[in-house]
């Protein structure tokens, strides 16, 4: 990605110095299409900068974690009060407060921001999320704008977010949100293929018509692509091993929703779909001991998963949103959910012609404070619920699981719920703890305590 940004920073106008700490890395680079344009090699860190103009603005692509912080300590004695420094990596917000902190007491502008769009994006145009120090903003403005995707109503993907980590904090929760895409669209693909026993390439027409409609975006468009896809005779689906790999910003953003309050259950079960896939051999071993029921997907239809599929999708961003609503009033972001919405419309791996509908219920209501009660999604859900339930409880029956729909037909159960049995949790917390409780006939905040023993 850090190879392609410098191309597309290239391509738009800019001069660029490159710098790999494997040398062998920056000549390979200059050696291909680098070489037809304005990018200067740099055999060393004190080379790269001393080819800038003040304020330098130095990007940095490394691995997130300890990477940067070596990097940022062998970088910064060699800068200057005022220049810029920019983390483009996938850095845990948290970590990116912290050294906009420390290095602003350097007199050194630090931004972290999230990049989305993979390789692709990063060489023509991704999304781009910037936070950290609000004074770099209006000198790095126009660069970054000028890189980054372009929406279909001719906006850049790119907005200011918010001071300290919220430009990582929101590619986190991006991020999050990415996985939760992918487990449902993949739920649809295993309903499909073991409940109602179609082939990889029905499965691919199936993505592909579904592409043409509300849930026409990036992720459908490339399922399609893969399931249709053929290598020496055999459907290249069938021979990928069943394990999915992950490089923790959706680990992150569950951890970030338990620290705020927020649910993000389905994110969570994607979380761990993932790692249930990491070890196939426990899972052949317990395949070899319990039957797998033959029951197929009864009454269940491609429709059905189809508004699973979608009502799903819904819970999943509403989630993310309220997430991302609670973080910005802790932490004073002020962040405008709608403009977030409207930056990953395109160049992102998400975009999706479902953000605009986001962006519309935001731009309606800015003070929504839960997506699933906007009237678009409402009636959505509200439609989908007969197949939903089918397909959950169908899938159940059936033995094939459904973490992502279930998760959220749960989730949806629950804030629909004018009661819940949290009132039996509490009486046994305070049974046990002393915790004590609120009552329904009195003020909230009056807590009580009973003496269970003495009955």
């Amino acid at each position: 990605m850090g190879a392609n940004l410098a191309l597309n920073l290239a391509d738009s106008g800019k001069r660029v110095t490159v710098y790999n700490r494997t040398a062998s890395v920056t000549d390979e680079f200059m050696s291909g299409e680098a070489a037809t344009k304005a990018v200067v090699p740099a055999g060393s860190l004190e080379e790269m900068v001393g080819s800038l103009a003040s304020p330098r603005v130095i990007l940095l692509m490394v691995k997130a974690g300890d990477a940067v912080d070596y990097v940022l300590g062998d970088l910064v004695p060699l800068l200057d009060k005022g220049d810029i420094v920019i983390d483009g990596g996938n850095s845990l917000y948290t970590e990116t407060a912290r050294r906009q902190e420390a290095l602003a007491a350097q007199g050194i502008r630090f931004l972290g921001i999230g990049v989305s769009g993979g390789e692709e994006g990063a060489r023509y145009g991704p999304s781009i999320m910037p936070g950290g120090d609000p004074t770099a903003w209006p000198h790095v403005e126009d660069t970054l704008k000028g890189i980054a995707a372009v929406a279909q109503d001719g906006a850049p993907c790119c907005e200011w977010i918010g001071p300290g980590g919220a430009g990582h904090f929101v590619k986190m929760v991006h991020n999050g949100v990415e996985y939760g895409d992918m487990q449902v669209i993949a739920e649809a693909y295993d309903l499909m293929r073991r409940g109602l026993g179609m082939s990889a390439n029905d499965i691919g027409d199936t993505f592909a018509s579904w592409n043409e409609g509300r849930l026409r975006s990036f992720l459908v468009e490339i399922t399609a692509d893969i399931l249709h896809t053929v290598v020496d005779g055999e459907t290249l689906i069938d021979v990928i091993l069943d394990v999915a790999g992950q490089k923790g910003t959706g680990k992150w953003t569950v951890i970030a929703s338990m620290d705020f309050a927020e649910p993000t259950s389905l994110v969570a079960e994607a979380v761990y779909a993932r790692i249930v896939s990491s070890d196939p051999e426990r899972r052949r071993r317990a395949a070899s001991i319990f039957d797998e029921p033959t029951t197929i997907l009864e009454d269940v239809t491609v429709d059905d998963i189809e508004a699973s599929l979608y009502a799903s999708k819904i819970i999943s961003y509403a989630q993310g949103f309220r997430l991302l609503r609670t973080a910005s009033l802790e932490n004073a972001w002020n962040l405008d959910l709608g403009s977030l919405a409207a930056i990953w419309r395109a160049g992102c791996i998400i975009r999706a012609a479902f953000l605009e509908d986001i962006t519309a219920a935001y731009v309606s209501d800015p003070d929504l404070d839960d997506l699933t009660t906007a009237d678009f999604f409402s009636s959505a859900i509200e439609d989908a619920i007969p197949s939903w339930r089918r397909v959950v409880s169908g899938a159940a029956a059936a033995g094939i699981p459904a973490p992502a729909y279930s998760s959220a037909l749960a989730y949806f159960d629950g804030m629909r719920s004018r009661r819940l049995p949290a009132d039996l949790i509490q009486a046994q917390r305070d049974y046990f703890g002393a915790h004590t409780f609120e009552r329904t006939d009195r003020p909230r905040g009056e807590f009580f305590h009973h003496d269970w023993s003495s009955r």
